[in-house]
């Protein structure tokens, strides 16, 4: 009797799981071009517009390499590993200040 412990079959989690990012990135790219539009469609701009969506533009290229950078690495690692916390953390905090700056362009 062997008592090596069970390979686990991840199945299609890890593709869902990639699409899903895939997905997120959408999304978040959908929300990026709304908040480019409403500062190009505003009138009377002002700077804190400008500065907000700047910002947004930086949280969107932040945001989008940290979901590159984990569609690479569960391409890579079989099965794939858990997300290091510091990574969670940053997708977390781009996604909250995504959602400031889209409230400061829109007010």
């Amino acid at each position: 009797m062997s008592s090596a412990p069970a390979v686990r079959d991840p199945g299609l989690q890890p593709e869902r799981t990639r699409l899903a990012w895939r997905r997120t990135t959408l999304a978040f790219t959908v929300a990026a071009v709304l908040a480019a539009r409403q500062v190009v469609h505003r009138q009377g701009l002002s700077g804190s517009d400008v500065v907000a969506f700047a910002l947004s533009a930086l949280v969107w290229l932040a945001f989008l390499s940290l979901a590159h950078r984990r569609i690479r690495a569960m391409a890579v690692l079989r099965p794939p590993g858990a997300m290091p916390l510091g990574q969670a953390l940053a997708a977390t905090a781009c996604t909250l200040a995504l959602a400031a700056f889209a409230v400061a362009i829109v007010w």
